[in-house]
């Protein structure tokens, strides 16, 4: 299907942009069309960017120190038996990273969802996609809930289901084991604008 496709801008009201006999562009659930129109979420906000930013770095400095054969990554092209998501974080095994564009859901050791603040965003990382990734089989979830206070629940896949093992919550710190390295978080500290 081709035609003429207008990008609405999400902040600034009719401003729009005709991109001449396009092809529809699909971007995962950050994009909806509407009719003839692409519309675009907003970037994430500057809490979930700050805790996304932060988590990647004690995941990465643990996997360093534990000599494990694994990369951090952020917000790429997750391939799932029933398609394409793009989660906050992931660790991979090291050979695995070396596609510059998708990652495989057999490669995937941890995956991470920061709650989005909308309701609609609190749905999909809560409850919409935990079945997916447990239908590929992706033994570690981490969910990172921003509000009303900023707590990480550690999940384990048991039986095709995800079972929470730790909770960790803002003002204490807590040792939390990922697969291959152990990282101690304080969930405060992640989204801290002056930590």
């Amino acid at each position: 299907m081709s035609g003429p496709f207008t990008y609405v801008h999400p902040f600034r009201t009719g401003q729009t942009s005709s991109v001449p006999d396009a092809r529809p562009l699909s971007l995962g659930p950050a994009t909806l069309k509407t009719g003839e129109a692409l519309v675009l979420s907003p970037a994430p906000g500057f809490k979930h960017q700050r805790a996304s930013f932060r988590l990647a770095s004690l995941l990465d400095g643990a996997i360093q120190a534990a000599g494990a054969p694994a990369e951090v990554l952020e917000a790429v092209n997750l391939v799932l038996p029933d398609g394409l998501f793009i989660p906050d974080i992931v660790v991979v095994e090291a050979a695995a990273a070396e596609d510059p564009v998708t990652c495989d859901a057999d490669d995937v050791l941890l995956v991470v969802e920061i709650v989005s603040p909308s309701s609609s965003g609190r749905r999909t990382d809560r409850l919409l996609k935990p079945p997916y990734y447990a239908e590929a089989a992706i033994e570690h979830l981490w969910r990172l809930e921003l509000e009303p206070t900023p707590t990480l629940i550690v999940s384990e896949l048991k039986d095709g289901r995800y079972v929470e093992r730790t909770v960790a919550e803002a003002g204490q710190s807590t040792l939390v084991e990922g697969p291959g390295f152990v990282i101690k978080v304080d969930p405060g500290q992640l989204v801290n604008p002056s930590r």
